[in-house]
């Protein structure tokens, strides 16, 4: 059996959202070493705000400045930093209530380690030297011996508010496909594709999942399919991807392979994209040193029968 094969994966995009009248008020405050939280109905003070009460379910708008010192009232020690996080040496992640807030706020304690930190300890924001209206402006909270900080009697009012922010998300992991999937990929290195059959309703599945999601046994069998296929659905793509060097509009299709129980995904090209039909018949395009196919491209064979493909749409 060969080896099953494993890679490190990254999931990476970038979220863009607008914000509101008070996290617009909070991200700008920030920029200015301002904190800033929001007064409920009945008093409270909620730092970091937010524009609806978690209680009532009423707006909040009354905007309040706290103090950039507070209370520790948990913490958990991280003994390894991971990328993007904010110190790159051991630090304490901690739930601090500023002084003059209700609720707490979660950021990074930077101390030398967990003998330094505890439930009820005083602290106070250090803030970054660059600051953007982001939460990364506090870059992180230090040891503080005194009393409530003093605060700069702030209303809340910008005159170059933050109206929308970019926030990166990133999710780091190592992926095998598993032993299925592995034989395909290694076949797809050779230019074959390889599915397998369930042994129950006789389906071929391409790419191969170990399993046959219909029965729920077991597949081994290995089929080869293909190379050609038919293209049994598709869509024009009118939107250029970022860092995907093709040019628009183009055609992804679903294409059952011969010989397969389901259709795969693939681009087809060298034929205009208002030509490309259901039932089109098509082959592979492989580029030097490729481990899968660029795109396929027609064969000039006739048409597909609608019945031929019509349980694989």
């Amino acid at each position: 059996m060969a080896e099953v094969l494993k890679a490190p994966l990254a999931v990476e995009f970038p979220f863009t959202r607008s914000l509101g009248p008070v996290q617009s008020a909070f991200l700008t405050g920030l920029r200015e070493r301002v904190v800033l939280g929001v007064r409920t109905g009945d008093s409270r003070v909620l730092v970091p705000p937010v524009e609806y009460d978690p209680v009532s379910a009423e707006e909040i708008r009354d905007l309040v400045e706290v103090a950039p010192s507070g209370t520790v009232t948990t913490w958990a020690w991280n003994h390894e930093p991971r990328r993007g996080q904010p110190l790159d040496t051991p630090f304490a992640w901690v739930l601090v209530r500023l002084d003059g807030a209700d609720t707490a706020l979660l950021h990074a304690l930077d101390v030398p380690g967990p003998d330094a930190v505890r439930t009820g300890m005083r602290v106070r924001i250090r803030w970054a030297e660059a600051r953007e209206g982001a939460i990364t402006d506090i870059a992180c909270f230090e040891p503080y011996d005194g009393g409530p900080a003093r605060t700069t009697g702030h209303s809340g009012e910008f005159e170059d508010a933050i109206s929308g922010i970019v926030a990166p998300a990133r999710l780091d992991y190592t992926y095998s496909p598993g032993r299925a999937q592995t034989a395909y990929i290694n076949a797809l290195s050779e230019r074959r594709t390889v599915g397998e059959r369930c042994p129950s309703c006789r389906k071929v599945y391409v790419p191969p999942r170990g399993a046959c999601p219909t029965c729920g046994v077991a597949t081994s069998e290995q089929v080869e399919v293909g190379p050609r296929g038919t293209v049994t659905t598709f869509c024009i793509v009118n939107i250029k991807a970022k860092n995907l060097d093709i040019e628009v509009p183009y055609v992804y299709a679903h294409i059952a392979l011969d010989g397969a129980g389901l259709a795969l995904h693939g681009r087809i090209g060298g034929i205009p994209y208002d030509q490309v039909r259901m039932g089109l018949r098509v082959e592979p395009v492989w580029t030097e040193g490729a481990r899968y196919p660029d795109h396929y491209r027609p064969t000039g064979e006739p048409d597909a029968e609608y019945e031929t493909y019509k349980e694989l749409l």
